[in-house]
């Protein structure tokens, strides 16, 4: 549950730029895009969204005082009436600003994050490139596809993964990023270990993807903070052999929301500058079909923490559960819409496995959103 805290500062500046409250959260509504947003922007109803090419023109208010959904200029006189102005104030800074460069690129537009799986078991592609030579001709066919980041993981987190020894996660992944880094790729090493990060670090990754939010191994945090690399901080409930056990929430979004608070704010005590953050609400990592859904619904909510949103969705159970029981090959159709309903949300980054695809989805996003494709 949401754990309300004591009443907000007032007369807080922009420069002040405070974290987040656990017990105050906001989530954009009335979102527009392309020429309406701009229409909306110039007439002063509406606020742009985190640097993307959507504005919203109300929020969804959270606080001690009750829940309720306002337009822009009525939700300031509610917000003061509740003693709430200034944490009010300072989540529409955090919502509105534009997020800063991320890995060395810029957020004026949406990333993808092509998936490169060096596992014999991974839920869609397991095995197919457990050669280092075939690995790194994935990653750059996917990069000639149009992926901006790529992502090499050494061990399956499919639900009901067992751990893989840390030697042989090196084994697999150091080869295929040290190829794809001199090949000019921006690289992500997807893994919870400190040591694998470490390495990869070393050997000139980009990026940190961490299941565990860096919450899974002592040294975590430590190893990020030591060095500039960007991090990715996802959302899990238990752990892969286990997550999809009864996973229970009180209120999905929000109990992920009040987790990234919590992460952002460890994050921050370690050293770790939140511009080099990025958040995944972890998309069938310990969620039920029902909280996948609750969660795309309200991805807005995670904006207002000020850093990043990556989504991934790609070819993922759900998308068959909810659809006619396609197997992961089969899912492309649900990937995207699912990718394009978080684009439809503000999300700055998309994991996927089906570059090219995602590529011409995204172009035309960007034409009707009136974005440079």
């Amino acid at each position: 549950m949401l754990r309300w805290g004591a009443a907000g500062r007032a007369n807080m500046t922009v420069a002040d730029h405070p974290a987040p409250r656990r017990d105050f959260a906001l989530r954009p509504e009335g979102l527009l895009v392309g020429p309406a947003a701009r229409r909306a922007l110039a007439a002063g109803v509406a606020l742009p969204l985190a640097g993307t090419a959507l504005a919203f023109t109300a929020l969804e208010i959270v606080a001690p005082a009750g829940r309720v959904v306002l337009p822009l200029d009525r939700a300031r006189g509610w917000a003061a009436e509740a003693g709430l102005d200034g944490d009010l104030e300072a989540g529409l800074t955090r919502l509105s600003a534009p997020r800063p460069p991320f890995a060395g690129l810029s957020l004026d537009r949406p990333r993808l994050m092509g998936v490169v799986n060096i596992t014999p078991d991974s839920f869609s592609d397991g095995g197919h490139y457990l050669d280092p030579g075939r690995a790194i001709d994935h990653g750059l066919a996917l990069q000639a596809a149009g992926a901006d980041i790529l992502d090499i993981g050494g061990e399956s987190t499919r639900p009901g993964a067992a751990p893989v020894p840390v030697e042989e996660e090196l084994r697999r992944i150091l080869p295929a990023l040290r190829g794809l880094k001199v090949a000019g790729a921006v690289v992500s090493v997807d893994t919870r270990r400190a040591v694998v990060m470490r390495a990869a670090l070393e050997a000139g990754a980009d990026m940190v993807n961490d299941i565990t939010a860096l919450a899974g191994e002592p040294a975590s945090l430590a190893t990020v903070a030591a060095g500039s690399a960007a991090v990715v901080l996802m959302h899990m409930q238990g752990e892969p052999r286990n997550m999809q056990v009864n996973p229970v929430y009180a209120d999905a979004p929000l109990d992920i929301r009040d987790y990234f608070v919590e992460r952002l704010e460890a994050c921050q005590a370690a050293g770790i500058a939140r511009s080099r953050i990025a958040i995944d609400p972890g998309i069938g990592f310990g969620k039920t079909d029902a909280h996948n859904i609750q969660l795309l619904q309200s991805l807005g909510l995670f904006h207002e923490l000020g850093v990043a949103l990556l989504l991934g969705v790609s070819r993922k159970s759900f998308i068959g559960r909810l659809s006619r029981g396609e197997g992961a090959g089969q899912r492309l159709a649900g990937s995207l819409a699912a990718g394009l309903a978080g684009l439809d949300r503000g999300v700055q980054i998309l994991r996927v496995h089906d570059v090219a695809e995602a590529r011409q989805a995204l172009a035309i996003w960007q034409a009707v959103a009136g974005e440079r494709a």
